[in-house]
């Protein structure tokens, strides 16, 4: 082994991963960040849902201070640990100790290294490497490693699983879901992920168990709990004795694992533990995957929460000053956990280790985390030295003979494993036969659209107040452009083409991803149906005005940490688009010079999904067109790889209904599809749309239209078919 300065950054390697985050969030600092109007659209949406997370964690508070003896804590540990287990998905059943495979043994001065893989799930292996102290038969105290998100995964805890082993602490360092031997999406021509980095693995994984109202967070838990079972079942390993450790996402893991397994007697969470409150309105906002579980603050819960359910058990909150985890939200943290343990009579057992620097800078602090486990696994003495360390040859480390699961022992991935798990939850596709029939799915899809996908508007309300910022004259109409108020703070760009001819008219409601500049150019859609005599809206709804998100990964959609963000509070950008089409129909309807029985609504890409949404709820659209739409959700969780499935995700969306669901609750009003999509971004033939949607035909033929769907391929340079 190379001994390294002690100054040196030990745990974790994240500066790749936290990259991205940085770039989509920390406005203004990416050379390709969208121009400042869609900055502008970007952060007004965020406040909003800050304004809610607020809200919600207000009321949290008030809960937390009413606590005031230990069976009311224990009462609060005993609902948070619900939830938790709730809003993840549930653990799977585990029997007995998992199954393991052994790759050898390397040996060090005063410890070896067991590589190794144990079954996480049927199928499902995780590689880990076990670092067994020298001195001594055992049984020996342990410590479970989570490695942050870097690509290497376990390797990069060899200083960590090499002091805690010389300090007669064994230690089992594993690959995350995604990391390191472990990768979801490897591809052997690329020798690496066809996906991305570590994040675009774990957000690609997430998006299909997210349509079942799972969390990936749910499989990264198992793998840890699994990693217990593995260790416990060890003659040379003390079951009471067992601690656990990790930085960065790393962290995050150890928090979700000291939380929700009760064998884990100390733990340690570093550059991770912070507070919503100051975490989202920060530079970095909320983070990927598994750190954003949907409604973890709506349900009341904070990063508090994890600590607590560790009460009274040692747990130290490590934080660095410059964190982008905020410091200050960590000192929050600390203080109400301090005076939760202090119910218990133990605030004694609550730390918070700091050190200088920013994310990742353990190594002025690595002697006390060291010296944390010692206390309280050995019974040791505090005060410890940490020499940092790295292994020689990487590759001896390294577990399987080609360093990739997939290509050494093959079995599961998360996508295989939820693709089991959804086929029994999935609503089913039901034939209608009757009217009766029809009003049952419609009474039931208004309950279950308002509680997944959060939408709060009503048709009818009164009509939202628009300003006109900007009017042009063509020939035979003007054009306004205009801002529509949607909700407090939330205001909706668009454009509005009214003819000059008197009367109502017939309107055309266009809520389209292309330019502006394209929609409203002469002989352009907007100039033929204007000229036409209609009264044309162009909409962007939220964030508005749009714009993809800076220097996102491929396939992760335009809006990925934004719909994640959104999640958070309980709400959905399809949900939010949602209200933003009812609210302007509510406008177009309020109009004398629109004739409310011709009402035609067009939506693009992931704005179809909104409208699908909208027409299931509001009758005033009177016919509907979607173009470059996902055909199912059912797809998403079907096929490996997705692009920009984020965009319209509604988490547990498929344990209630589906996209055929919808356009059955618009029947019968007449539908366009154009170029249907599948979860790649790929346009299916008819054929494959209409086995896709075999049951909504069949509908339509019980219910007297057969005909009522209408499919349609048109090239990038033909006119909406609208007549």
């Amino acid at each position: 082994m190379t001994i390294l300065p002690p100054v040196l950054r030990l745990g974790v390697a994240v500066a790749v991963w936290f990259a991205w985050p940085l770039a989509v969030e920390a406005q203004g600092r990416s050379q390709n960040q969208p121009p400042a109007m869609e900055q502008e659209g970007r952060q007004k949406l965020i406040a909003y849902l800050d304004g809610i997370a607020e809200t919600q964690l207000a009321t949290r508070k008030q809960a937390i201070a009413q606590i005031q003896t230990a069976a009311e804590a224990d009462r609060r540990k005993a609902m948070v640990r619900e939830k938790l287990l709730q809003l993840i998905g549930g653990l799977p059943e585990r029997h007995g100790s998992p199954a393991v495979k052994t790759f050898g043994t390397m040996a060090a001065d005063g410890f070896r290294v067991e590589k190794i893989a144990y079954e996480s799930l049927p199928g499902f292996w995780v590689t880990a490497d076990l670092y067994v102290p020298g001195a001594g038969a055992g049984p020996f105290p342990v410590v479970v490693l989570a490695p942050g998100h870097g690509a290497a995964g376990k390797l990069e805890h060899y200083s960590w699983g090499a002091n805690l082993a010389l300090n007669g602490i064994a230690a089992l360092a594993y690959d995350p879901v995604g990391q390191g031997e472990r990768l979801q999406y490897f591809d052997p021509d690329l020798k690496g992920s066809k996906i991305g980095g570590p994040t675009a693995e774990h957000s690609e994984a997430n998006t299909g168990p997210l349509l079942i109202g799972d969390d990936v967070a749910r499989y990264w838990l198992n793998d840890a709990i699994r990693g217990v079972d593995y260790l416990v079942a060890r003659k040379d390993i003390d079951a009471n004795r067992i601690g656990a450790f990790g930085c960065s996402g790393g962290g995050t893991a150890t928090a979700h694992l000291a939380a929700l397994d009760d064998r884990i007697k100390a733990a340690a969470t570093a550059c991770y533990i912070t507070s919503f409150h100051e975490l989202l309105p920060s530079r970095t906002g909320n983070q990927e995957a598994e750190q954003s579980i949907p409604h973890f603050i709506e349900q009341g819960l904070d990063f508090a929460d994890w600590v607590e359910q560790m009460a009274p058990k040692p747990y130290a909150i490590v934080s660095t000053s410059e964190d982008m985890f905020p410091f200050e939200g960590a000192r929050q943290t600390y203080d109400e956990v301090k005076g939760f343990y202090g119910i218990y009579g133990a605030a004694d057992r609550v730390q918070w280790i700091t050190g200088p620097g920013g994310h990742g800078n353990l190594g002025p602090i690595s002697p006390e985390i060291l010296g944390f486990f010692t206390r309280y696994l050995k019974g040791g003495s505090p005060e410890r030295n940490f020499t940092a360390m790295r292994v020689e040859h990487r590759e001896d480390l390294q577990c399987t003979p080609t360093g990739q699961v997939a290509t050494s022992i093959g079995g599961e991935t998360v996508y295989s494993l939820n693709r089991k798990r959804a086929a029994p939850l999935l609503a089913p596709q039901r034939v209608l036969k009757s009217d009766a029939d029809l009003e049952s799915l419609r009474s039931r899809l208004r309950q279950d659209i308002a509680a997944l996908a959060a939408v709060a508007a009503r048709p009818g309300s009164a009509p939202p107040a628009v300003d006109v910022k900007a009017t042009e004259a063509r020939s035979g109409y003007r054009i306004d452009t205009i801002a529509l108020h949607s909700e407090p703070g939330i205001d909706i760009s668009g454009i509005v083409a009214i003819p000059a001819s008197a009367g109502p008219k017939p309107a055309v409601l266009l809520l389209d991803s292309q330019p502006r500049e394209r929609l409203i150019a002469a002989g352009g859609d907007l100039d033929r149906l204007a000229t036409a005599g209609r009264i044309v809206m162009v909409l962007e709804p939220r964030p508005s005005p749009s714009g993809a998100e800076a220097n996102r990964p491929p396939f992760l959609g335009s809006f990925y940490m934004l719909a994640m963000r959104a999640f958070l509070v309980g709400k959905t950008l399809v949900g939010m688009r949602t209200d933003d089409v009812i609210r302007a129909m509510d406008w177009l309807c309020a109009r004398p010079d629109v004739d409310r029985s011709a009402i035609t609504a067009y939506g693009n890409g992931p704005m179809g999904m909104a409208l699908l949404h909208a027409a299931a709820l509001d009758t005033r659209i009177g016919q509907v067109m979607l173009e470059n739409t996902l055909t199912t959700y059912r797809m998403i969780v079907d096929q490996p790889i997705h692009r920009n499935a984020n965009d319209v995700l509604v988490p547990g969306v498929l344990r209630k209904y589906d996209t055929g669901d919808l356009m059955l609750a618009a029947y019968p009003r007449p539908m366009t599809v154009i170029n249907p999509q599948d979860a790649l971004g790929i346009v299916i033939s008819d054929r494959e749309f209409r086995k896709e949607m075999d049951y909504v035909f069949r509908s339509d033929q019980n219910l007297g239209q057969p005909g009522r769907i209408r499919l349609v391929v048109r090239g990038p340079r033909d006119p909406l078919p609208i007549h």
